[in-house]
Order: structure tokens, then sequence, then C-alpha cells
């Protein structure tokens, strides 16, 4: 037999020893390449969550047109279909709750973990951090105000998974003449300079006469076109125009803010997380979840966004601009609904104001009027978290279950606010605040958490009787005289009109004082 020379073994065991180091290069670069984020259809998304919890059909929800044959119960007689809400003093094992230190260290840790367990979900452990930076400092003038307006970026660290970027965008206004730190209330919407300060004078001439002289450096025919029309600017300053008002005829609420000697912050919640299904694989909870779908006790949206408000609140501890201890949030509809989550979940929120929210936030999910638990399991899905399917299943691995099933409901919600300042506010639905929200079922559940902020040693809703029996106030009678409150305006679906009475009510119990016009 012959053998091979010295030489031609190690030939061939460098060989071996490229190839195995490619091989191993090859496996770990297979391994530190992570899959490319899911692309679902939103009804691709809400099937793959159905699958995961063995629903087989869900019921379809109301339809809000009042003439369709399946239009929404508008009945008061046929509303209370499961007459008792979810006792908020009552323990999991039965036990009432005496205490405010039952409440801090038994009830209210069992109802977060029920909400989220089965209706928004849990915002996951490892979340990746977020680095603000202020991008442009503007000085402004809301109405005869004159205000800083910073635009800020919420850069979040997505080096686990690069294929998706999350930037938060907020722009934070406060009153320039503010002698020291001033309270802030987050909105949720588009942010952006809400009154850019705008070149003039001699700096409107210079860019008029670069933009000339780049004209006709473009086409140099103009340059005769030019000179036929001197007095011609390209751009000129905007013309000023009066606020647009309020419904109810007020300045517009960023302009009462100011006045009162408050900061306003604007935060996009789209650019937290996106208000669609399909959206669900991107976002925070995209890369939270690199890409994956969710599974059924992940956060959804609403969770996300108020997740977002709480990062907007570690960047005011650090702006001194900022009184960090008063800051609330602020929302209408289904930001509503998220500035509710926001406030019950972070205890560091000193105030907030709910605006026309309906189901999934602060009327209640057993309440058969208007809006339906089956509309928040169909196309709003993406809103809570996937447990939250199963409310609303006929036919299931487990059956089916319907609104009763759920183990708390929003009297509990608004109680998770307690004993900070709480204010529900809602319109009216000649305006187009409509039926389909529950105004009267938002009142009783707000009733019913009136208990617990009694209990913490705060004022509680001054109304007679219990959810069953109290009498909604008349519109425009809102009850202002404790942490917790309730107004319905006789404006449309917007919290515009209660602006006033929340700037007032919260300055009450904060000791705030409006700078002197």
């Amino acid at each position: 037999m012959r053998f091979p020379s010295r030489s031609r073994l190690g030939v061939l065991g460098l060989g071996f020893a490229i190839a195995g180091q490619q091989a191993a290069l090859s496996q770990n670069s297979s391994l530190a390449a992570p899959p490319p984020p899911v692309t679902f259809t939103s009804d691709q998304d809400h099937q793959n969550m159905m699958d995961q919890l063995g629903i087989k059909a869900l019921r379809p929800g109301p339809s809000g047109n009042e003439k369709a044959p399946n239009h929404a119960n508008y009945d008061e007689s046929k509303a209370n279909s499961y007459p008792n809400l979810p006792d908020p003093l009552t323990l999991n094992d039965g036990k009432k709750v005496t205490t405010p230190q039952m409440w801090w260290e038994k009830r209210r840790p069992e109802i977060v973990e029920m909400y989220e367990k089965y209706v928004y979900g849990r915002i996951p452990k490892d979340v990746p951090k977020v680095t603000w930076s202020v991008t442009a400092v503007d000085h402004e003038m809301i109405g005869f105000n004159r205000v800083i307006a910073k635009d800020l970026v919420g850069q979040v660290d997505n080096s686990s998974y690069p294929a998706i970027s999350v930037k938060i965008h907020m722009t934070l206004v406060t009153p320039a003449n503010a002698v020291g730190p001033v309270p802030v209330l987050i909105m949720f919407g588009r942010a952006g300079f809400p009154a850019p300060n705008e070149p003039a004078g001699e700096d409107l001439d210079r860019i008029n006469v670069a933009w000339k002289a780049l004209l006709v450096q473009q086409d140099p025919s103009l340059k005769a076109v030019l000179s036929d029309h001197p007095a011609w600017q390209p751009v000129r300053p905007t013309p000023l125009q009066p606020p647009q008002l309020n419904a109810d005829g007020d300045l517009p609420n960023t302009w009462q803010l100011i006045t009162a000697g408050w900061g306003f912050a604007l935060l996009d919640p789209a650019s937290v997380q996106a208000d669609d299904g399909a959206g669900i694989t991107r976002g925070i909870i995209g890369l939270a979840n690199k890409g994956q779908p969710r599974k059924a006790e992940d956060w959804g949206a609403l969770r996300a966004w108020s997740w977002g408000a709480g990062r907007a609140l570690d960047y005011f501890v650090t702006d001194s601009s900022v009184d960090a201890k008063h800051v609330g949030i602020e929302g209408v509809s289904r930001y509503g609904k998220a500035a509710l989550v926001t406030m019950a979940f972070d205890q560091r929120f000193a105030m907030v104001l709910v605006g026309s929210s309906g189901k999934g936030g602060a009327t209640p999910m057993r309440r058969n009027y208007g809006e339906a638990v089956e509309s928040l399991t169909g196309g709003e899905y993406y809103w809570m978290a996937g447990n939250f399917l199963q409310y609303g299943a006929s036919e299931a691995a487990f059956g089916s279950k319907t609104p009763g099933d759920i183990p708390v409901d929003s009297s509990e919600l608004i109680a998770l606010c307690a004993p900070r300042l709480t204010f529900i506010s809602y319109g009216i639905p000649e305006k187009g605040d409509a039926h389909w929200l529950d105004q009267q079922g938002s009142f009783m559940a707000t009733v019913e958490a009136s208990r617990v902020f009694t209990l913490l040693g705060a004022k509680g809703l001054d109304a007679v009787g219990d959810y069953h029996t109290a009498k909604m106030p008349p519109v425009n009678e809102g009850i202002l005289s404790g942490q917790l409150s309730w107004r319905q305006h006789d404006g449309g679906h917007t919290d515009a009109p209660n602006m006033k009475y929340f700037i007032q009510w919260t300055d009450k119990f904060i000791g705030h004082t409006p700078p002197e016009s």
C-alpha cells in the first residue's frame, strides 16, 4: 500500500481545516442571522391567533349603522345581560378588601395580572431601551404666548434585531416665560411643531434673492420673466390666521394649556406601533418579538402605545422644564382607551383625561350596548392581547365564551388609576359622540370604581347610589369635586369642550396657579 507523503498530509490537513472553518463560519453565520420579519395581512395574523387558541369561529360584531339588520343594541332594557360587574374590592379567593394595604399588596396585583393575561397583554421584560435625542428646538408663538418647542426622537435599541427600526416621535412645548418646571399633558396624536417660527424681514429677503438666483440658474430664460415682475417673491410670509376654535367656541386645547401655564407633548402613537393588524410584526411589538407573530399573552397596540407614553415620561424626568411629578396623559376614542390603559398600569402618571373611549376603555365590556366585545375580537383584535379573542368565540376547542367570562371589567381598569386624578369625558350622540360609545355604561363603571378611590383616602365620584341606581348627571353638569370625575359635554366625538374643566380641576388638586395675564 502506498501512503501519502508528509507534505501531502500537510496539504490535506490544511484543506480539512479550511473546510471545517468554512463550515463553522457558515453555521455561525446562519445562527447569527435571524429570520426576516413575518409579513401577514391583518386577516392572516388574525387567523394565526385563532389557530393558536383553537378557535374555529367568532361571533360577528354588531353594525354601528342603526338601520342595518345587525345593528347594535340601543335599548337600555336589554343592555345588562350580565348585570353585575366584578367587584374591585373582593379578592379572587372571595375575601373582602378592607384596607389600603390589602389593595396595594393583594387586590391590585390580582387585577393587573388578569388584565395582562386576558385583555391587554404583557409588556416583555426585555423590551429594548429607548435613547432620546432633541432633533430641533424652535421658539414659537401659541396665541400671545411665547413657547419653546422641542422635536424629539426616541431611538429604540434594535441591536438584537436590526431588521426592525423603531423611532418614537414626540414634540414637547413649554411656556418660554415659565419661572420653573411646569405640568405637562401628553396628547396622543401626530407630532410636529405646532406653530413653526418663520423667517422675516431681511432674512426672508435673502431667501427670496437666493430662490430667484436658483431659478435663473436652472432656467436662464426666467431672468426676463423675473425682470418683468420685480415685486414678485417666491416665498411670502404666512398670513396671520385666527385659531380654529373648539366646537364650544373655546380656544384650541393647546392654547388653553399654554395660557394656563402648562406644557403639552404631542406623541405619535403610529411611531410606536401601527394601528393595524398587518403591522403587528413590526413596530415595538415586532421588534420585541424579532419579527415573529404574537403569542396569546403578548401585548397589543393599546399596551404598546401606553408603553410609548411611559418612555416619554422617562425623558421628562431628565428635562428641567417639565414637572415630572405632574405629567398627565390624554386621548380620544382609541387613544382614549390607550390613555386610560397608560394611567392604569403606570403609576408615575399624575392625571388622565379619557375622551370618548368606549369598549376596551371606560365602558363595561359586559354591557350589551353599542360597541361590543365582538367588535374588539374582530377587526380591532390587534388592540388587545391574543387571549382576548376567546371572549368572542362561538366555536372553539374550549367550547365558547362570552363577555360574562371576562374576569375583569372597565370599573376595575378605572380603579387601577386610584387615587390619582382621573377625568372621564364624553360628548352627546346628537353631535357625533355616537350611542355606540355607551355613555351610560361609562358612568356606571366610574361610579363602581369610585369605591376604590374612597378606600385609598381620595374623594370618589359624588353620586347617589351604586352603579345600578346612580343617575347620570345632565349634560354639561359634571361631577368634579373629587379626584375621580365624570362629565358629559354637549359637543361631539372630542374632549375639547372639557379641557378647560380638566385644567381647572387638576390645578386645584396639584396646587398649580396659572400665570397672571
